[in-house]
């Protein structure tokens, strides 16, 4: 299957990486992210194992920036350190779920890689931000 037969276009997934993009906004990062998740994910084949693995992976990847939503307005440091490591099981999640629709061929290379990078590099953030907050969760 194209990637035009299945409805998402390679310029789609590059607007992730767009430097258009504020990198430095990660919620503006979190929310493009979840659409792009929800685009792929109503793009995959019509087969049972594929809407399996659509269902799971609009869950986890949406959940990725709801969690930082809720994070954003946690009651203390340990409260936004709990909903900072859901977000990022929800990313490792997402980034499974994306390697194993790669390798079911569900989704073409030049569209799956670029997704799959972003979701690295967001699982880098959340892990590096973790590691910041415990440190200063002590003071």
């Amino acid at each position: 299957m194209t990637s035009d037969e299945q409805g998402v276009t390679s310029e789609e997934v590059k607007k992730l990486r767009s430097e258009e993009m504020k990198k430095y906004d990660l919620e503006e990062r979190l929310v493009a992210f979840a659409c792009e998740i929800i685009r792929i994910g109503e793009k995959l084949p019509p087969t049972y194992a594929a809407g399996h693995l659509s269902k799971q992976l609009i869950r986890s990847g949406t959940a990725v920036a709801l969690n930082y939503g809720e994070a954003q307005g946690a009651e203390s440091r340990a409260d936004f350190i709990h909903k900072f490591k859901v977000a990022a099981k929800e990313l490792r999640e997402t980034f499974m779920c994306l390697k194993i629709i790669k390798r079911m061929l569900y989704l073409p290379e030049e569209l799956a890689d670029p997704i799959i990078q972003e979701t690295n590099e967001l699982i880098s953030i959340f892990v590096a931000s973790l590691k910041t907050a415990r440190q200063n969760q002590g003071r």
